[in-house]
């Protein structure tokens, strides 16, 4: 069985303490850093960009994975890779040459992620699953932490874990939204191997803890 990795996310944590915040976690376990990229366009909120983001790598020696929740992505792919992200993501709802910017992220020498929103069925990534580094599954509507575990999305990360698995492929499932002990337990058994957790490490006194509890509930 693969390695669960836990990735908290930055948008959860003290945003006047984020270099303090990133070391925390680190020290406490974490396998990743997940940076929640926002334009107030594809979601209705606002984060940060490239700037930011290069600040925070500053801080960071764990890998910096970005999720780009942006209209038209590939126009900012260069500026996040150069700015130090590991892995990038977009969405299959955001770019309309989904190859092509898939093929750009690795160009610019970080791995290539996509999402799927809630209602986005898996069916869009089938032929190109291949150059695909990591699918994030969206298990809340994208935009904001802390809200609920939507239970529909269970399937879809069952049907993505059986098409890598029958194609033998190193793809990793990610998922976010709503991820606590409770549901780190479903959606690992469904395939997941990438757990983003915002307020259910953010949202507790000791960092460490919260993590080992999401790691042994995933196993």
């Amino acid at each position: 069985m693969t390695d669960v990795l836990i990735a908290p996310s930055l948008l959860s944590c003290d945003l006047a303490r984020i270099g303090e915040e990133i070391r925390a976690v680190e020290a406490a376990g974490a396998d990743l850093i997940h940076v929640d990229v926002m334009d107030g366009r594809f979601v209705p909120n606002i984060t940060w960009g490239p700037p930011v983001v290069a600040a925070m790598k500053k801080h960071a020696k764990t890998p910096l994975d970005c999720h780009l929740m942006i209209v038209e992505p590939e126009k900012y792919v260069d500026d996040f890779a150069k700015a130090g992200a590991a892995n990038i993501t977009v969405h299959v709802e955001a770019t309309v040459h989904l190859h092509r910017t898939l093929q750009q992220i690795k160009a610019a020498g970080a791995t290539a992620g996509v999402a799927l929103n809630p209602h986005t069925p898996p069916d869009h990534l089938e032929y190109v699953l291949d150059s695909i580094d990591m699918v994030l599954v969206m298990t809340v509507n994208p935009g904001f932490g802390g809200q609920s575990f939507i239970e529909a999305c269970l399937p879809k990360i069952e049907r993505l874990a059986g098409w890598v698995q029958k194609r033998s492929l190193k793809t990793r499932i990610e998922v976010d939204g709503g991820i606590a002990p409770d549901t780190a337990k479903r959606v690992a058994s469904a395939g997941a191997t990438v757990l983003v957790a915002g307020t259910a490490v953010f949202g507790r006194p000791d960092y460490r803890q919260a993590i080992r509890a999401l790691r042994d509930a995933a196993r």
